[in-house]
């Protein structure tokens, strides 16, 4: 046999023996990236959805609703600064409880409201006494026992927060009567007519539910 014959012999030989290596190699590989995929957790799996929808202010019991946008942020009047005061204390420092404060005044409750413990004041903004016709106001204004009797009806002797306490309930008020609340959420009706505009605010010793309309007690 002579030499170039030989030559191609072997180096036939060497190429067949480094080509089921070569596949093998390349067959692993593929084996370990299709592994490798298998494995890896999809996006989806990764970061699953979720339904529960976030916790409103209310349901956290902090204030909620539209109408705390006219609550001052800093000073005696904000939600921290009203914190720190009895509550007929804490109205007379926001502006949108003027009338109910000089209503207070007048009816001689001011240390009344300020002295309970654990009480509840439904407290109607200047907007819903202004809803009462002003002949008719002036007349309510004058006449402290009438005056008396509506807004001890707006005070209720426990604590009473969305979402739970306002969600549905009937409760007794410092006059007497009885006053019952509904809804969900951040909205909430009292006596089915009164809106919470502005709910949960918290005093030194009370809880304010601001509402849009004055409730009047049953006769």
């Amino acid at each position: 046999m002579n030499a170039p014959r030989t030559r191609k012999l072997a180096l036939a030989v060497a190429a067949a023996a480094v080509l089921p290596l070569a596949l093998s190699a390349c067959s692993s590989d593929s084996k370990d990236s299709s592994s490798a995929d298998s494995s890896a957790p999809s996006s989806a799996a990764a970061a699953p959805a979720t339904t529960d929808a976030p916790a409103t202010a209310a349901a956290m019991n902090a204030p909620f609703g539209p109408g705390c946008a006219s609550v001052p942020k800093d000073g005696a009047g904000s939600f921290d600064g009203m914190a720190k005061d009895p509550v007929a204390t804490a109205a007379s420092h926001n502006p949108a409880l003027s009338t109910l404060v000089a209503a207070v005044k007048k009816a001689g409750l001011v240390d009344t409201l300020n002295n309970a413990q654990n009480i509840t004041v439904f407290a109607p903004t200047n907007a819903a006494f202004a809803k009462i016709p002003k002949a008719d106001l002036d007349k309510v204004l004058a006449d402290k026992a009438t005056l008396t009797k509506i807004l001890t009806y707006h005070v209720v002797g426990q604590p009473v927060k969305a979402p739970d306490g306002l969600a549905k309930g009937t409760y007794t008020t410092l006059e007497k009567g009885t006053l019952m609340t509904s809804g969900s959420g951040e909205a909430y009706k009292v006596n089915g007519t009164a809106n919470v505009v502005c709910g949960n605010v918290s005093t030194s010793n009370a809880t304010v539910q601001i509402i849009d309309t004055v409730l009047m007690p049953p006769k």
